[in-house]
C-alpha cells in the first residue's frame, strides 16, 4: 500500500529544518503540534515583543518563514504540504493545519532546502559589488509565489527616504525606555538558545542597523556604502493576519533564493514596527497602494568576512508536541 503521511522521522527531520526560519530577535515565536496525519502550526503568543510588535506584525511574519522553510524541507523528502491557513477563525493563533500528498523532489528544491542551513542573518556591510540584475529577478519571482508581492528600492530619492525612515525609528527606539528594557532582554546574548547573541551582531554604524546590546561582530567593510547592496521590499495589498503570515513565507523564499545565489542576507523590520515611520513607508515608497511588511537587504558579503556564526535555536522537545 503506498504510503499516504511521512513517517515521524522525516515530519521531525522537516520540523528540524523549519525552525531554522530567522524570527524577530530570534523570539522563536512558534509552536508546532504533530498528529497521525497532520501537521499544525501554532504562534506562541507569550513570545510576542509587546514594545517592538505591539500589533503581532512581525510574530506572524516569522511564523510564515517558518512555515515556508517546513513547506521547503518536506518538499525535498518527497511530500508537498497541502497548507490551510488559519483553518480555525475562533482560534486566531492556530495559524495553518498542514496534510500531505507524496511528491518528487525537482533538483532545484533540494537545492533550496540545502539553504536553510546555510542562511545567516548578517548584519554586516556589503561590498560594491553588483548583484546580476537576473538574480535579482530570481529571487523576487520567488517571493513572489508567495502570496506577498517583492520590489527592489532603487537608489535616488525612494532609497532616501527609506533610509530617513530607518533613521527616525532609530531615535524613537532610542528615546523610548520600555522598548531599550525589551531589547536589553532579548540581545547581547552569550550561552542561551534564543534572542540574538552578541556574536552575531554588529555596531549600529549603518543607518539600516538596529542598535542591538553589547554588539561583537566585526565589519568587515568598514568604509561608507549605504548605497551599497540591494534593498527588497516586501509588502501585501491588505494587512490582515493572513497577509502579514503569507508576507512571512515571501521572505523566507526571498532569503533562501539569494542564499542559493551566496549572497549575504538581513530581514530588515525596525522602521515599520512604529506607525509614524511605517507610514512614511507606504507613502513615500509604496506611493499608498500596499502595506509595508519587510524589507530584505541583500549582497556581497567581504571575501575577507568570516562565516557569521550560526543562531542558536530552542530544543526542537521544547516547540514541537504531539496534538
Amino acid at each position: 500500500m503506498a504510503q499516504t503521511h511521512p513517517d515521524p522521522e522525516t515530519v521531525r527531520s522537516a520540523l528540524a529544518l523549519a525552525v531554522r526560519a530567522p524570527s524577530i530577535h530570534n523570539t522563536q515565536p512558534w509552536q508546532w503540534r504533530v498528529g497521525d496525519r497532520t501537521v499544525h502550526l501554532y504562534a506562541d503568543e507569550s513570545r510576542q515583543l509587546t514594545l517592538t510588535d505591539p500589533d503581532r506584525r512581525d510574530l506572524l511574519l516569522s511564523c510564515g518563514a517558518a512555515l515556508h522553510h517546513f513547506r521547503v524541507a518536506a518538499r525535498s523528502f518527497g511530500w508537498h504540504a497541502v497548507v490551510h491557513r488559519f483553518p480555525n477563525p475562533a482560534e486566531p493563533q492556530h495559524l495553518a493545519s498542514i496534510e500531505f500528498t507524496t511528491t518528487i523532489p525537482a533538483a532545484d528544491v533540494i537545492t533550496v532546502a540545502r539553504a536553510i542551513t546555510r542562511r545567516r542573518t548578517d548584519r554586516r556591510r556589503v561590498t560594491s559589488w553588483e548583484v546580476p540584475p537576473t538574480h535579482t529577478s530570481h529571487i523576487i519571482e520567488a517571493g513572489a509565489a508567495e502570496g506577498a508581492l517583492v520590489h527592489e528600492i532603487a537608489g535616488g530619492g525612494t532609497r532616501t527616504r527609506l533610509v530617513q525612515a530607518f533613521h527616525e525609528a532609530a531615535r524613537l527606539h532610542r528615546d523610548d525606555a520600555r522598548y531599550q528594557t525589551e531589547l536589553a532582554l532579548w540581545s547581547g546574548r552569550h550561552v542561551t538558545p534564543e534572542g540574538v547573541p552578541a556574536r552575531s551582531a554588529v555596531a549600529a554604524t549603518d543607518p539600516l542597523t538596529r542598535e542591538f546590546r553589547s554588539p561583537e561582530l566585526t565589519e568587515a567593510v568598514t568604509h561608507d556604502l549605504d548605497d551599497r547592496g540591494v534593498l527588497l521590499l516586501v509588502h501585501t495589498t491588505a494587512d490582515d493576519p493572513l497577509s502579514r503570515l503569507r508576507a512571512g513565507e515571501a521572505t523566507s523564499a526571498v532569503l533562501l533564493a539569494a542564499t542559493t545565489f551566496g549572497l549575504a542576507t538581513c530581514p530588515l523590520t525596525e522602521p515599520l514596527e512604529l506607525p509614524g515611520t511605517r507610514d512614511l513607508v507606504r507613502t513615500d515608497v509604496l506611493s499608498d497602494s500596499g502595506f509595508p511588511q519587510l524589507i530584505v537587504r541583500i549582497g556581497w558579503a567581504s571575501t575577507s568576512a568570516a562565516q557569521v556564526p550560526l543562531t542558536p535555536r530552542r530544543p526542537l522537545d521544547d516547540v514541537v508536541r504531539p496534538l
